[in-house]
């Protein structure tokens, strides 16, 4: 396929790209799980904190639709809580053709939220699957960590993997049907890669990373410069400080012309379009705090024993004309994965779940290779 470089190749994606089926890895077995007390917020209760319910609220009340980006049908939204306390909402649709082929769980980028991914959503019920999407802390409607709500903040990546470990025991395991997958994009792709390497079991069979976050390019400052000066700020209780000299202006107000993710006007305006809707949902500039514990995620992926301890097959797909992330690390971490390829789709910019159908095209065709099951006729 023109414009798609493959650069290492161990799961044969370039014979994708010539209708390959590849097998099933052997299902893990769900043992001994507990069944979860379900939490969602009753939309009549002026309290901000989760409380049990046996009533499932509406989705409309906690996802927002517009004429352009309207909620998939079927959606199972709500909020559950992790072992720190921390609310997250969530939402769970099942397959739009039967039987199943499983589930996907999608985790979305920095300052991202569940509506923005409505499209890919329904690209993956038509594929055949059920899908389980997620708030980080810190962003969307799950609950922000500063008073200052906008800020992107966290103290460690930990953070994020106690994220993923508490959705797959809350909402994921018990009620999506096996085999797991998972889809990251950016900052989420990045906490997969610190989930597959940490936690064991590891539920995901694959593991598919769009433009992973595993190196910041733009630098205006050398890099152990720019650690440094994070780490002490973290340590003089500044962690909550905005990263200073970056942009301030909010992404619902944001031109086309200044953007710097995606090529695709009529996805970008769609996007504005939602925050205008739900301007709860926007997220500003991260703080110190957040850019701390994202290098010091990111200086991880530098060590060797780190990296092998990421046993779960790995496809990575870099954007040829990535601006936020630097595609030739993607490429590098890529070879040096014991179970893990990397390709990249020449001339697609940093968003690549919402770039242009040219892009976008590719993006599934080396998606439908990897994951098994993932059937092209029907979507």
């Amino acid at each position: 396929m023109a414009g798609l470089s493959v650069v290492t190749d161990p799961f044969g994606i370039r014979r994708d790209l010539c209708n390959c089926r590849l097998p099933f890895f052997k299902t893990r077995q769900l043992r001994n799980l507990r069944r979860p007390e379900r939490r969602f917020i009753d939309a009549g209760s002026g309290s901000s904190k989760p409380r049990a319910t046996s009533r499932k609220i509406p989705h409309q009340v906690i996802l927002t639709g517009t004429s352009e980006n309207p909620i998939p049908s079927g959606a199972d939204a709500g909020f559950f809580t992790t072992d720190d306390g921390v609310k997250l909402r969530y939402c769970r649709w099942k397959p739009a053709n039967q039987p199943s082929k499983g589930t996907l769980c999608l985790f979305a980028g920095r300052g991202e939220f569940i509506e923005k991914h409505f499209e890919t959503v329904a690209d993956l019920r038509r594929r055949g699957f059920h899908v389980a999407v997620l708030d980080w802390r810190g962003q969307g409607l799950s609950d922000r960590l500063l008073k200052e709500r906008r800020r992107s903040h966290i103290r460690h990546f930990r953070q994020y993997e106690s994220d993923v470990k508490a959705f797959l025991a809350e909402i994921v395991l018990p009620d999506c049907p096996p085999p797991f997958f998972a889809l990251g994009h950016s900052m989420g792709a990045l906490a997969l890669l610190h989930y597959a390497a940490s936690a064991r079991p590891v539920w995901f069979q694959r593991m598919v990373l769009c433009s992973p976050m595993v190196k910041l390019t733009g630098k205006s400052l050398p890099m152990p410069l720019i650690r440094l000066l994070a780490r002490l700020a973290c340590r003089v209780g500044l962690g909550g400080m905005e990263i200073p000299g970056r942009s301030g202006t909010p992404a619902e107000l944001q031109l086309f012309e200044d953007n710097e993710v995606t090529s695709d006007p009529v996805r970008f305006a769609r996007f504005k379009g939602i925050l205008e809707a739900a301007p709860e949902l926007s997220s500003g500039k991260p703080t110190l705090g957040w850019l701390n514990a994202a290098l010091s995620a990111m200086a991880a992926l530098r060590q060797e024993e780190f990296v092998r301890r990421i046993e779960s097959p790995v496809l990575m797909i870099a954007a040829g004309r990535d601006k936020v992330v630097s595609r030739r690390a993607i490429e590098h971490l890529g070879a040096r994965l014991t179970l893990g390829g990397a390709v990249t789709i020449d001339g697609a910019r940093h968003d690549l779940l919402n770039e242009q159908d040219i892009y976008r095209d590719q993006f599934w065709a080396a998606f439908d290779a990897f994951i098994p099951g993932s059937d092209r006729d029907q979507a």
